[in-house]
């Protein structure tokens, strides 16, 4: 840190010498001594000066001597920390916005992938709570794993850190394991359509249970997606009502997860890869006694080997699969979350159910009629309007 010193009125001058190879002083160089600073505390400004590069110092050819001796790239430290863009090089917004893009390009493609397989599992293997168990089983081992040969950085946490993560992984485990019985029920399509009515859940959970207001835009936005829903729903060809309410079960769930990530993660210094890391494993272990209740290793049994009967050995590979990208596209979801703002987040997620929506219907050959398409597209436009209203 170099501070700036005030510059005297009485300034030493020196007489170019015409170039020659003696470079000794010349007759003609006139050099005066250098004024003495009375008060030094004076002199010195309270803004210290950043030096960020140096260029050309040193001896120079004679070339170079018409050019200025040092070039200097500095800042000065304002009183908002605001720095001097002087040569400082900023990513351009064309370079952020491939960036952007190419968060979100991974991100729903992982999310198509997983709900495709995802649903291939459920076809073959309807046991939600060991396929929900599995994903998180998967994704905790490939973590453990990066952790323990320093693929990735291991987090420093705490005790406290854990006690703010429990309520958020519990509702993580439940909104979890309610939308994988609810695409066990169901199509995809409709699981989605459903679960694009969680701004709504939001808004009211906010509104009534924390005392939260929102301008009246906000609630005019949620009439689309409720009603676009609604319309869904009841168009719907295989309507399942356990399947409906598995989606509105795990909207609530991840309501309170985002709320309880809000309250609890505050000053936490951790990256966004490693709490969807630690969120998974708290997650596994708070899943895995229920999941043997409510099943319980003889069904599991009994169903494993009547899907490898039926499917063959493609059947283990999907489960892999499955369970590999859910792991993938929750952390590359949470790793952006550390480069874009809430509101394109939000955007993002609204586009990316629309990605799974279309291609699920392509792939399995889900039946839409028209009426219960126009449904979905109403309920979508209108978590897009949300989500501009909200910011």
């Amino acid at each position: 840190m170099i501070s700036s010193i005030k510059q005297s009125t009485n300034l030493t001058t020196f007489s170019t010498p015409s170039p020659r190879k003696n470079l000794s002083p010349s007759k003609n160089t006139q050099i005066q001594s250098l004024p003495t600073i009375q008060n030094p505390k004076q002199a010195l400004t309270h803004k210290p000066l950043f030096i960020s590069s140096i260029q050309r110092f040193g001896p120079k050819s004679r070339t170079q001597r018409q050019n200025p001796a040092i070039t200097c790239k500095g800042y000065e430290a304002a009183d908002r920390s605001q720095p001097i863009a002087i040569g400082l090089t900023e990513e351009s917004e064309a370079a952020r916005r491939v960036k952007i893009g190419g968060y979100f390009a991974i991100w729903w493609s992982l999310n198509v992938v997983f709900n495709i397989y995802n649903k291939k599992v459920l076809n073959a293997f309807p046991y939600p709570w060991l396929t929900s168990t599995l994903s998180l089983a998967v994704g905790s081992a490939i973590m453990l794993v990066s952790w323990g040969a320093r693929i990735a950085e291991a987090p420093k946490v705490d005790v406290e850190f854990w006690k703010a993560l429990f309520p958020v992984a519990v509702a993580h485990t439940i909104g979890h394991v309610a939308a994988t019985v609810s695409m066990s029920k169901v199509a995809v399509s409709f699981t989605h359509i459903i679960k694009s009515g969680e701004p709504a859940f939001s808004v009211l959970v906010s509104r009534f249970l924390l005392g939260e207001s929102f301008p009246a835009s906000v609630y005019l936005s949620l009439l689309p997606i409720i009603g676009g829903c609604a319309l869904s729903a009841v168009t719907e060809l295989n309507f399942n009502m356990i399947g409906f309410m598995g989606a509105m079960i795990s909207n609530l769930a991840f309501v309170f997860r985002n709320i309880f990530s809000k309250k609890g993660m505050k000053g936490m210094a951790v990256s966004g890869m490693n709490y969807y890391a630690c969120l998974s494993i708290l997650s596994l272990l708070i899943l895995t006694p229920f999941a043997i209740a409510v099943e319980g290793p003889q069904m599991w049994a009994a169903g494993w080997q009547t899907a490898l009967s039926q499917i063959g050995p493609n059947f283990v590979w999907w489960v892999v699969a499955q369970s590999v990208f859910y792991h993938l596209y929750n952390q590359v979801s949470y790793m952006s979350l550390d480069q874009i703002s809430p509101l394109t987040f939000s955007i993002g997620n609204t586009m990316k159910r629309i990605s799974v929506i279309v291609s699920s219907i392509i792939i399995f050959h889900t039946p839409v009629q028209p009426i219960n398409a126009l449904g979905a597209a109403i309920a979508i436009l209108g978590t897009f309007l949300y989500s501009q209203a909200k910011q």
